[in-house]
């Protein structure tokens, strides 16, 4: 993927979830007017997609609206797809801007493990160092020796701070300790990585909390941001995450990662459509920059086909 633009790679990220949508427009195109079948036929494609029931409902209702929309050619009718797909991202579509005053912008990343948190959270300093500001990294997932060792090998090619301590220690002392020397410091944005156990909840919950506490008493509008990873790959189970996370966490705002390894990228619309909740970033693919804010209406468009 070197050399390709953040289009080129966002084009070829998508493509299955693309062609399988596609498969099913194609061949409606010419006929003078829409039947219930096809339009069932659309719907069922789309839930497919992981566009969800709800979505896919929506577009199935405007596509019957217009039922003579195939008669002109198969790009009318991803047009139409396309706009309804767009409308419902547009809102959401909401890059991660760091204005905390005072500094640091402190910014909690949640996420199960296996989503691609940590390497989520190399891809997002490394956007804000391309946007010239200061960053540090907290390892506060202290229940893994390998989350702690892959965020330091991080730091170190990016060359930025990491505050950690040693595996089972006490994240919210790691924490402050990181809120403190970032301030004194001069630091922009504080990025902390956080436990990504699920099995149980309130254990989480309870742990947050008190992460949440400690940096209450440092700054009271931190954390700015809790930030959830979700991994694409997963489907319609990373909606149910999103659901859990909410109740645990406060989740202010979305990461979808791993768009290039799924014919089900739809999962993004769904996420936007059934939460609302503002989407940071997506990723594509595994190199640093692989990571990006995105644009509504070029996402629409690839997935409905409109551009290729």
């Amino acid at each position: 993927m070197t050399g390709q633009s953040w289009s080129e790679r966002l084009l070829g990220g998508l493509k299955r979830t693309s062609e399988r949508l596609g498969e099913n427009l194609s061949g409606l195109t010419g006929k003078s007017r829409l039947d219930d079948e096809d339009l069932d036929r659309i719907e069922e494609a789309l839930i497919t997609a992981d566009l969800g029931p709800v979505m896919a409902a929506r577009i199935r209702d405007r596509l019957a609206e217009r039922r003579d929309v195939a008669a002109n050619g198969t790009e009318e009718l991803r047009g139409v797809v396309a706009e309804e797909i767009a409308a419902v991202l547009r809102p959401v579509a909401e890059p991660l801007d760091i204005d905390a005053f005072p500094r640091p912008q402190v910014i909690l990343v949640i996420g199960v493990n296996g989503s691609g948190k940590t390497t989520t959270i190399a891809k997002l300093a490394h956007l804000f160092q391309e946007q010239d500001y200061g960053v540090m990294l907290v390892a506060g997932d202290t229940f893994r020796a390998a989350a702690i060792g892959q965020l330091k090998v991080w730091a170190e090619r990016l060359g930025i701070p990491i505050m950690a301590g040693p595996e089972g220690g006490d994240s919210a002392g790691i924490v402050f300790d990181a809120v403190k020397q970032a301030t004194a410091t001069g630091i922009d944005v504080l990025i902390v990585d956080t436990a990504g156990r699920l099995q149980n909840k309130r254990e989480l919950m309870d742990e947050l909390a008190k992460i949440k506490r400690v940096l209450g008493r440092l700054n009271p509008a931190a954390p700015h941001d809790v930030v959830l990873v979700l991994d694409a790959t997963t489907g319609q189970n990373a909606l149910s995450q999103i659901d859990v996370f909410r109740e645990v966490a406060g989740v202010t705002g979305l990461v979808m990662t791993k768009l290039d390894g799924t014919a089900r990228g739809g999962v993004l619309v769904a996420a936007a459509e059934r939460h609302g909740l503002p989407i940071h970033a997506i990723g594509i693919g595994e190199t640093i920059d692989d990571l990006r804010p995105f644009d509504a209406d070029e996402i629409a468009g690839i997935i409905a086909g409109n551009i290729r």
